[in-house]
């Protein structure tokens, strides 16, 4: 396969990627989780993911093989020299979009997870402080016995 090609198919697979990292930005940031379609996306992703890193292992084959240089400098001569200098370039923009893309995914996460542990932290410190009476209310704690319960 030419390096054309793989890189055509490579920017395939990244566009792919991005898609799916946008939809779950999209997700994520909606106020009701859609886990089922999060748990979705994230097979996608690591399908598409494997298929990408795949392509990359037999690129960098096949540049070791005409005799480049192995990491970033050998693989844009090796792009220029094919005269696919162009696909290289955006082959590389659309690889730090996904990484973009990614990390900011990744701080909504992380927001989450936060806002959910202060949730539970909220709710654990107010059921540490109430007492149920036999009717079904809630009594405060003051430290003493409510005699009417």
């Amino acid at each position: 396969m030419s390096l054309a090609k793989l890189l055509q198919e490579q920017q395939r697979r990244l566009g792919g990627i991005i898609e799916l990292l946008e939809r779950e930005r999209t997700l994520l940031a909606d106020a009701d989780l859609d886990g089922k379609a999060l748990a979705d996306i994230a097979e996608r992703k690591q399908e598409l993911l494997s298929r990408v890193e795949a392509s990359e292992t037999l690129r960098q084959g096949v540049q070791r093989r005409l005799g480049y240089a192995d990491g970033a400098a050998g693989a844009h001569q090796a792009a220029v020299d094919a005269g696919c200098g162009q696909a290289w370039k955006q082959t590389l923009e659309l690889t730090r979009e996904a990484q973009r893309l990614n990390a900011l995914n990744g701080k909504l996460v992380s927001l989450r997870m936060e806002q959910n542990t202060n949730l539970l932290d909220m709710i654990h410190r107010v059921a540490e402080k109430t007492t149920y009476r036999s009717s079904g209310r809630v009594a405060a704690q003051s430290g003493r016995i409510d005699a009417s319960v």
